[in-house]
Formats: structure tokens, C-alpha cells, sequence
């Protein structure tokens, strides 16, 4: 008796609010889509900005190394290496100057700097008040032996 009595109240709360599953189905369709369409824009709004943020930064590391590459140029005109690897081996350089250019030739991957780059290497703890900055140094020489540099095709 409680059996019956239980499908009956089941059967008439259907009767009253229709067909759930349905109604549900219609519902979460409705909005599953409107989601979707909402994640599609995010996702390409998103590599949008990424690819915009990425094409930004390599071409402000390529107007940085160019300056670099010009400010060592003056002082040795013809070719920007070789100018950057005077201006590495100059003690009339400021140590902020000599990073840069560090940093220049690291950027531009040229082999012909890494007997400069690995001179002035110790391996050591950087000391930026009377040495070059070994970290950069090391980045540098990585880059020199042909490690990827993913922006430099930008602004190469």
C-alpha cells in the first residue's frame, strides 16, 4: 500500500511540474552552448593577447639590442660583433655598459663572441660591483653554442 501510495505522489509531482528531465535537458542544452560559445571567444581572445604580448617583447629585445649594438658601433664602426666584443673587453666602459653589451651579444647568438664571453666567465657567484654578471655571462654563451632563442626571428 505505501508502494502505490508513493508512485502516486511521484505521478502527480510530475503532473505538476511537467516532465523534468526534458525541461532540464532543454535548459542545460541552452546554456551548455551559450557557454561554449563563450569559452571559443575567451580562448581566442586569450592567443590573441598572447601572440600580441609575445611579438611585443621580442621586438622591445630587438630595439634593445640594436641600441646596445649602436652605442658600441660609435666607438668601433663596421661590424656590430665585433664592435660589441670591444666594448666587453674596454675598461673605459661602465660595468652596466659592459653587461649590456654582454647581454647584446648573447641575444644576436653569434659564435665568433664566445672566446670574450668565456674569458671574463668564472662559473662563480656574480659580483656586479667589480666583475661581469655571470648569470648573464652564462645565458650568453648558452645562446652563442646555438641554444633556441625563440623571439630572435622577429626582429633578426
Amino acid at each position: 500500500m505505501a508502494d502505490k501510495e508513493l508512485r502516486g505522489r511521484m505521478a502527480a509531482c510530475v503532473e505538476r511540474r511537467g516532465n523534468m528531465s526534458t525541461s532540464f535537458r532543454d535548459v542545460t542544452s541552452w546554456n551548455g552552448g551559450r557557454l561554449v560559445r563563450l569559452l571559443r571567444r575567451a580562448v581566442v581572445i586569450a592567443l590573441i593577447l598572447i601572440a600580441v604580448l609575445f611579438v611585443g617583447t621580442a621586438w622591445l629585445i630587438g630595439s634593445g639590442v640594436h641600441a646596445a649594438s649602436d652605442g658600441a658601433l660609435r666607438d668601433q664602426p663596421g661590424d656590430r660583433v665585433l664592435a660589441l666584443m670591444a666594448c666587453v673587453e674596454s675598461p673605459k666602459h661602465t660595468l652596466r655598459a659592459r653587461n649590456r653589451a654582454v647581454w647584446a651579444l648573447g641575444q644576436l647568438g653569434d659564435a665568433r663572441a664566445l672566446p670574450v664571453l668565456e674569458k671574463h666567465f668564472t662559473g662563480g657567484e656574480c659580483d656586479h660591483d667589480r666583475l661581469l654578471c655571470q648569470h648573464e655571462l652564462r645565458k650568453a654563451i648558452r645562446l652563442c653554442r646555438g641554444a633556441t632563442n625563440i623571439s630572435a626571428w622577429i626582429w633578426r
